[in-house]
Formats: C-alpha cells, structure tokens, sequence
C-alpha cells in the first residue's frame, strides 16, 4: 500500500470514528492521531500533497490512485463538497482536529455548521470543491445503475456494540454514539447514486444483537423513506429502529442463546425486555419519546395480542408498528440456534400471511412491496 493510499485509509477512518463516537471521545482521539502521523509520514517525502476526490476514482496530484478504484470514500467525500483536498506544509495536530471536525460536520456524519474556514485563510490544510474540465459529462437516459458498497459497516457494527455494553454495564446511554450510527448508515444506504440496503449477514449468533439493530434501523429508514416521510423523520425511525431491542441488554446471554425452548419463567425474562429498553431510553441525559414508545411496543401486534399486555389497549404508535415488520423480517432472515434462516420469500410470504393480525396492513403491503421491488438494492455485508 502506497504512502497517499495509507494517508486516505486512515483519514476515512477518522472521519468514521468521529461520527460515531464524537468530539473528545479517546476511539475518535486515537483515530485522529493515527491519521495525522500518516500524514506527516507523506509530507517527509513530499511537503505538498494534494487530493481530488471523483465518483470512482481518487488523484493524487494528476496521478490515478489505482488501489482506490471504487473506493466508497471518494463518492462520499465529492458528495459532500470535498472534492479537492491541499496540504501545503506542515499541520499542527489540534489545526488537524479542526479539520476533522469541519470536514465531518459537512459530510453530515456529526452536527456542526459545516462552515468552511479553510477556503479564505492561511491554514496548510483546505478543502473544497473544484471543477475538472472534462470529468462531468451529460445524463444521458440509460437506467439508473444500483450502488454498491466497498466497506463493511465495521465501525458502525462495533460503535453499537459498544453502545450495548455501556447500557449493560453503567446504564448510561450513549445518545450522541447512537445518533452517529444513525447518520452513518443513512449515509451508507446514499452512497451512491440510487439508494442500496446494506443489510449485515451474521455469522457468529453472539453477534445478534448489534447486528440485528443496524439491519432493523436500515430496513426501517427504507420503509420510512419509501413510505414518504421526511428526512428528520426517517433519522427519528431510525434511531427508534437501532434502540428498539435495548432491553435485551439485561438478558442473561444463556437465555438469548439458549438452543431450545424456553421455560415459563425464561419466557417472562425475554417478555420483560420492551418495557426495561423503554425505561433505559427514558431515564437517559437526553430522554426520546420516540424512540421509548417504539421499545416498548415492537412487539405488539395489530390485533391487541403480543406483549407487554396493555391495561387499557390502544393503537401502536406508527413507528412502531412500522419497526415491527423490519424487526421480524430480519429476524426470519437470520440463523438462530434452533432454526436455519428463511430465505426472503419466505419471510415475505410470513408477513403476508399475517396481515391484520400481527402486522399493521398497510405497513406490510408497502414493506412486501418496497422488498421485491427492491430486491436488487440490498447488498449483503459479512458481519
């Protein structure tokens, strides 16, 4: 691997990290750090770099990166109005925070007026945008290609499961952590120029719970975008869809694995968990309704049944019921250990079978149909 491809390797990673886990944390701090002495590596050959960032392909200087091709980042960066990035001399490490931070801001992958201070003023790092003559040809009326990703969601699968031993372990929720993860799969999922599902397979069953969370707030920002809903909407299903099995997190792992049925008094273990996901999300620093109401009642059905058992029964918030179609769908789709994983026919047919029984009608009807329409946006990652 090349010096530049190095340098670029690790900066993804640190706009990454640092969308994930924010301002101050000591993942995005080591990640920062790391990325800043690949940099300083470059320039002891070369003090002035420069970077340009095309669907497809990356220059350094005028020369083609080759081992970038495809690179997932390049699309990202240019999308997000990073098309050129310079380096004219040496960069102070916190002038490199800064960057980070301003870059990330802009790319959407943490909050901040993405206000670019590097374009007017003297910084040896600045980014932008740039016009390439000959590099933007017209549409033309060829079908749209599908996006496929180039990465594996690694950073987000771990960021979750971080989040789920910090509930277990401290009963703090990470909102800013959980947030990032948000907002990085909604990137993933516009990479390119048509949306892509990037839906995580498991391998391991100990991975179910980070796995299953990203792949239900995937499935239930899809729905939700399909469905019309607007961009702050789809982030807030989201959210719900990534914390909807929080209470899981205070199930012993011999009930959550356990290979065959449940006793009576394991069952009422594995029925408690929508009311403790809802209570955590609650007595958080920053309490969302949403996302509470959504814990506690992905598991009621259409018809009244289901669990927790309602004194006074009512209608599921929409979210809700929205969150539970995704969730069983994912979980059909999913090896468990008493069961092979159903192909996604078959657990389509499943929810058409239950409709306005188990399954809000409407909700079913538009997912079923946004699946098979769809069929060939969903791009399966290793977990």
């Amino acid at each position: 691997m090349s010096e530049p491809v190095r340098f670029l390797t690790s900066l993804s990673h640190a706009l990454a990290t640092l969308g994930l886990y924010g301002d101050g944390h000591p993942a995005a701090a080591r990640a920062a750090d790391a990325a800043h002495r690949q940099l300083a590596d470059l320039q002891a050959a070369l003090p002035q770099v420069e970077f340009t960032f095309l669907p497809g392909e990356v220059l350094f200087g005028r020369e083609l990166l080759p081992e970038l091709e495809n690179w997932e980042w390049s699309a990202r960066l240019a999308q997000g109005g990073i098309e050129r990035l310079e380096v004219t001399g040496p960069v102070e490490p916190a002038q490199f925070e800064r960057f980070l931070s301003h870059a990330a801001a802009i790319l959407g992958l943490r909050p901040g007026e993405g206000v670019d201070l590097w374009q007017a003023g003297s910084s040896t790092i600045r980014f932008g945008r740039v016009r390439v003559d000959g590099a933007r040809t017209e549409a033309t009326a060829a079908p749209l290609t599908i996006a496929t990703l180039g990465y594996s969601l690694r950073e987000e699968q771990d960021a979750i499961g971080w989040v789920h031993q910090e509930v277990a372990s401290s009963n703090r929720l990470p909102v800013a952590e959980a947030y990032g993860v948000v907002r990085s799969l909604s990137l993933a999922m516009h990479a390119g120029r048509a949306m892509v599902l990037p839906l995580i397979q498991l391998k391991e069953f100990d991975q179910y719970t980070t796995t299953h969370s990203i792949n239900v707030s995937v499935l239930t920002m899809a729905l939700a975008e399909f469905l019309g809903l607007n961009p702050s909407a789809v982030r807030a299903f989201g959210l719900a869809g990534l914390l909807h099995d929080l209470g899981k997190t205070r199930i012993p792992q011999e009930i959550l694995t356990k290979p065959g049925k449940l006793t009576p008094a394991e069952r009422l273990v594995v029925e408690a968990h929508p009311a403790d996901g809802a209570r955590m999300i609650l007595e958080g620093k920053e309490p969302m309704n949403l996302a509470a109401a959504v814990a506690y009642e992905h598991h009621r059905c259409h018809d009244g049944t289901g669990y927790p058992v309602l004194h006074y029964p009512r209608q599921a918030h929409q979210a809700s019921r929205l969150v539970h179609v995704c969730d069983v769908y994912d979980a059909l789709r999913t090896r468990r250990p008493y069961r092979d994983a159903w192909s996604s026919e078959e657990a389509l047919d499943y929810i058409a079978g239950r409709v306005g029984t188990e399954f809000d009608p409407a909700m079913a009807a538009s997912f079923i149909e946004m699946m098979r329409r769809w069929d060939d946006r969903i791009e399966l990652q290793s977990a």
